[in-house]
């Protein structure tokens, strides 16, 4: 095998020491650079260009003229070389370089089908060009002639797992069938996905439930056809799997819990997107729901992400859980010999000219104390859309009950203190 390799070897160097592989080399050379600026030129055109329109078979069309652009045009001006140099010289380096072109060019294109196919998954999207790439090396070196070679020198280099021989060739290949049917299982779960959220029947928290149980089922299913499929015993596999259980036991166990809290966060719909919950110091909507954490939105704009074995294990205040009305509350004191039932009135009727405040419960006022520097009063009234907030529709009442009070006469008291001198009968001083 090695000799084979070093034959090979020995064949292309005599081959590059030709006189006319120079001339040959320094077309291909001229072709790559004149296709690369082509290229940038087109996607800088795309980019920056003015967009005749923005349906999504026109982005499309975009995305995949750029991807396309450098392979094309090389092999166009490379065709176009070896047309001019055969009258003179041999063109076999050029004749090589015209299906590796081709090869490159449809490559790329049907692996930018395939993320499109996918709904331009986040994962595939980084990776297309190197998924790419790594299957263009491997149609590049059958051209070539090397792979028969390269695979004599993968299968050499084995080992024994268990009761089974392995070698670096089947592992390649079981890391391609697997991410064969990997990628036919995201693409069913898609479906099956897109299917579950556009049922109208289904409660939204089952939706992702039953769409996440059936993405992470095909991916199973997925690795436990295709492992099989190179010839790889799943009985293999327990000795990993026993210590991924190790794993998970000590090192995972918090996010294993939280991916089962999830779960059942998500199965018994105690908290649903939409709805306004506090958590300890976080208060806020739920914006997220995923199988290990909670995303809540607090009426600052301020986003929390809360592990889903915190909304399990502690006490969640879920303000819209049964029914969205909550109750508000606004404190008052006012000095003592007013005329109480004159300033509960004024509070009442503040409330009552607010839109976002119920008729049903009616606002009600109460004396709730007697207090050292005057009497304490609570105004308390029912709204619907806490979700929008609490503090312009505090300050639009306290506001109007400020002004109520003045033109009644009624003041607020400052804090008190009464001191007596007591004069002592059986001398002048004063205690």
């Amino acid at each position: 095998m090695f000799s084979d390799i070093s034959d090979l070897l020995g064949d292309l160097w005599r081959y590059l020491q030709q006189p006319d592989v120079p001339w040959q080399a320094g077309a291909l050379l001229l072709c790559l650079g004149l296709a690369f600026l082509a290229g940038r030129l087109v996607r800088g055109r795309i980019e920056h260009g003015v967009a005749v329109s923005d349906a999504s078979a026109w982005r499309f069309g975009r995305g995949g003229l750029k991807r396309v652009t450098f392979p094309l045009v090389a092999l166009l001006l490379v065709l176009l070389a070896r047309a001019l140099l055969r009258q003179w010289i041999h063109v076999n380096l050029l004749t090589l370089a015209l299906p590796l072109l081709g090869s490159l060019a449809m490559i790329r294109v049907v692996f930018y089908v395939l993320r499109h196919t996918f709904g331009n998954s986040g994962w595939l999207a980084p990776f297309e060009r190197i998924f790419a790439m790594l299957v263009w090396s491997a149609v590049a070196l059958h051209i070539l002639g090397l792979l028969p070679g390269l695979i004599d020198l993968l299968e050499s280099i084995g080992f024994t797992v268990g009761k089974q021989k392995l070698n670096v060739w089947l592992l390649l290949q079981a890391a391609s069938m697997v991410l064969a049917t990997l990628l036919v299982a995201l693409w069913l779960s898609g479906v099956v996905e897109a299917r579950l959220l556009a049922a109208e029947g289904l409660d939204g928290n089952l939706r992702v439930v039953f769409a996440r149980l059936s993405r992470a089922f095909l991916l199973l299913l997925a690795v436990l056809i295709g492992l099989p499929l190179v010839g790889i015993d799943l009985t293999t596999l327990s000795v990993f799997g026993g210590a991924l259980g190790v794993g998970i036991g000590f090192g995972l166990q918090r996010i294993a819990s939280n991916y089962v809290s999830g779960f059942t966060i998500l199965l018994d719909r105690s908290i649903r997107i939409g709805n306004l919950i506090t958590v300890g110091p976080d208060r806020g909507l739920v914006t997220k729901i995923t199988t290990r954490y909670t995303v809540i939105r607090s009426l600052s704009g301020v986003e929390a992400i809360i592990p889903n074995e915190m909304l399990v294990s502690s006490v969640v205040q879920n303000e819209s859980y049964t029914d969205t009305n909550v109750r508000l509350s606004l404190p008052l004191q006012v000095a003592y010999g007013s005329d109480l039932e004159r300033a509960m009135g004024i509070m009442v009727d503040a409330a009552k000219a607010q839109q976002r405040v119920l008729a049903e419960p009616p606002p009600m006022a109460f004396l709730t104390a007697f207090a050292d520097s005057g009497i304490n009063l609570e105004l308390g009234f029912w709204i619907a859309d806490p979700q929008e907030g609490t503090l312009k529709l505090r300050s639009d009442i306290n506001l109007a009950v400020w002004h109520g009070l003045q033109q009644a006469g009624i003041g607020i008291p400052y804090p008190q203190r009464e001191v007596r001198m007591i004069v002592d009968p059986s001398g002048p001083s004063a205690v």
